[in-house]
């Protein structure tokens, strides 16, 4: 719980509570009136608080007409609600405590079992979730014990979510992620899963709480360190420009100064008008704060001409902001001070 204003809010999740006894063997005893409601509201707990006739359905090894009749006592119970009619109909939950109920009562082998047959029927029934709410498969993948599998789910909706600028969502999504990758094995493919999800963790990083967030560095500090195992120079890059930035804000100029050159020096190397152009921004930067305006000024002028907006209109969320957004804004002649007032005609 934590303090507001004029009342106490629960500052944690369903999942953290521990439903009293006696209000558990209360939900318990109304489901076990009948067994083949207490069975469906199980599969329903596992797909979630809401839950869609056509996916129960797809899931529940019930004829129709028993699985309605089902469906019908338990709305009629007053454990859920109904919105619609079969087969278009939605239920949920009447509270998260129904919920976690019905699901803590399945055995582990059982929910295992039940994520399965709920993730391989979206897949099935719902191919288009997949790419539009990749979290949700991911949890039942995840549940169901196939961690293999979920991993790039949890990767592609954490950066789904920061497309949309749903940044606590995409933290929450790729930190999931990366707890599941915790329980693998280690491995090349692993290394490299786990790079990619720290990466773009510490983009997010960044677009919330601030480049100089010691979580900033913790989480580019380890994918360098995954770099180096790999021997993957491409991948380095905006891990590279993260630590650059972290360091920048905390004026730590030298460390700052020495990752800025090798960022200009990778991307030289690669001849990529995209790697060249995030380069020229640091550097701009990088001299701007060192107080050197017309190397700075030269910098992003290479910066801006090397912006392509079909191009390079997917760099935000790789590196917790837009170069091209920040260039402009450095190469005004307002961006430097005292700069301005000796060299700028007026």
């Amino acid at each position: 719980m934590k303090e507001a204003a004029d009342r106490y809010e629960y500052a944690g999740t369903t999942r953290s509570i521990t439903i009293p006894a006696t209000l558990r063997d209360s939900l318990m005893a109304r489901l076990d009136r009948y067994m083949p409601v207490k069975e469906i509201a199980q599969i329903g707990a596992a797909i979630g608080r809401e839950f869609s006739y056509e996916l129960i359905a797809a899931v529940a090894p019930r004829a129709k007409a028993e699985l309605e009749d089902s469906l019908g006592r338990l709305t009629a119970s007053g454990l859920a609600f109904r919105r619609g009619k079969p087969p278009e109909a939605t239920y949920t939950f009447k509270h998260a405590l129904v919920q976690d109920a019905a699901y803590d009562s399945l055995l582990k082998s059982r929910r295992q079992e039940l994520h399965r047959k709920i993730a391989r029927a979206v897949e099935e029934h719902f191919p288009g979730i997949k790419n539009t709410e990749p979290e949700v498969l991911a949890h039942h993948l995840t549940a169901a014990g196939l961690a293999e599998a979920a991993i790039p789910l949890w990767r592609a909706a954490g950066e789904l979510s920061m497309r949309r600028a749903a940044l606590a969502e995409a933290i929450s999504h790729l930190t999931r992620g990366l707890e599941v990758i915790s329980t693998l094995p280690p491995s090349s493919e692993r290394d490299a899963s786990e790079l990619e999800l720290r990466t773009l963790l510490g983009a997010a990083l960044i677009a919330t709480r601030g480049f100089a967030a010691p979580e900033v560095e913790q989480a580019y500090g380890r994918a360098r360190v995954l770099c180096r195992q790999m021997g993957d120079t491409p991948r380095i890059f905006p891990v590279l420009y993260g630590l650059w930035a972290f360091y920048l804000v905390r004026a730590d100029m030298p460390t700052a100064h020495e990752l800025v050159e090798q960022l200009l020096q990778l991307a030289r190397s690669a001849q990529d008008p995209g790697l060249l152009l995030v380069a020229h921004r640091a550097m701009g930067t990088t001299f701007h704060f060192l107080g050197e305006f017309v190397l700075a000024h030269e910098h992003n002028a290479q910066g801006i001409a090397l912006y392509d907006p079909q191009q390079h209109s997917s760099l935000a969320p790789l590196y917790g902001e837009h170069p091209a957004v920040a260039l402009p804004f450095l190469s005004r002649p307002m961006a430097y001070g005292v700069w301005v007032i000796l060299t700028e005609p007026w």
